[in-house]
């Protein structure tokens, strides 16, 4: 397996966050992470990257726990995604993916031959080395992911974890970024990400992990653990999944106009 969680528990103080969550994800699957806001899902990807200590259970990656390997060990390991953010400064393309290679580079160091290569080849591997001279913050939000997973990819890390990469993207983006994580897992890599929307597990996902009030709720292949009920625990919304010819469609239940007047009128 390239990750596997056993017994995973983390505590704020006294509140507890994620509680004895057990799951793996082997080399070039997809596992979608579902669940509503402040159920641990971030918390999780943050024990991973050994950024929260103090948990109980254990962490591997290709069968290391991850307690015993120091930063820049763990970065050759596993890489992080973040969804698009605005930028402060005025990054080239080029120089937001070598910012990914830094693990390899000496304290007080640049980027050198061998940094540069790995930046052009992800960035070529993402479809966007035309791109690698332009200014970061004027990209689209669809291009700006796809800079960021070059950056991951850079890092030379087979392990990916992704952290809701479509949330601010408009429904092409969406596509477009999501279509590169699906190459991505089919050509090796492992990836996690994080999504509030369960058709994105359908469509693309090779398992799925539903987490509720920190614990899982659900956790195998998207068709058989993906359904009306699970939706409704985790979201509290009543849908239908409706079969095509791409897939299931997951369709949420409409109140018809004259019923939700009707409801509104006895208030």
């Amino acid at each position: 397996m390239s990750i596997e969680i056993r017994e995973l528990s983390f505590a704020y103080s006294a509140q507890e966050v994620l509680s004895r969550v057990s799951f793996s994800a082997a080399d070039g699957e997809l596992l979608a992470v579902l669940g509503p806001n402040g159920v641990g899902k971030t918390t999780l990807f943050r024990c991973i990257l050994g950024l929260r200590q103090g948990y109980a259970g254990d962490i591997f990656i290709n069968g290391v726990d991850t307690r015993t390997l120091h930063a820049r060990a763990l970065a050759h390991r596993v890489a992080y995604i973040p969804q698009t953010h605005g930028m402060a400064f005025r990054y080239s393309v080029l120089d937001m993916v070598l910012m990914g290679t830094t693990h390899n580079v000496a304290t007080m160091s640049v980027p050198k031959g061998k940094e540069l290569q790995a930046a052009n080849r992800a960035l070529e591997r993402m479809n966007i080395l035309h791109l690698k001279e332009k200014d970061f913050s004027e990209l689209s939000g669809g291009e700006q992911q796809l800079v960021l997973i070059a950056r991951a990819l850079a890092q030379s890390a087979k392990t990916l974890l992704m952290d809701e990469p479509t949330a601010s993207l408009d429904y092409g983006n969406q596509a477009l970024v999501l279509h590169q994580v699906r190459a991505l897992a089919d050509d090796g890599y492992t990836v996690l990400l994080s999504t509030h929307n369960p058709q994105h597990a359908l469509w693309y996902a090779d398992r799925v992990l539903g987490l509720f009030d920190g614990a899982v709720e659900a956790f195998g292949p998207p068709r058989e653990v993906v359904d009306a009920a699970l939706i409704r625990r985790l979201y509290g919304v009543d849908v239908a999944l409706i079969d095509t010819a791409h897939g299931p469609l997951i369709s949420p239940a409409i109140h018809a106009r004259g019923e939700g007047a009707k409801e509104a009128a006895h208030v």
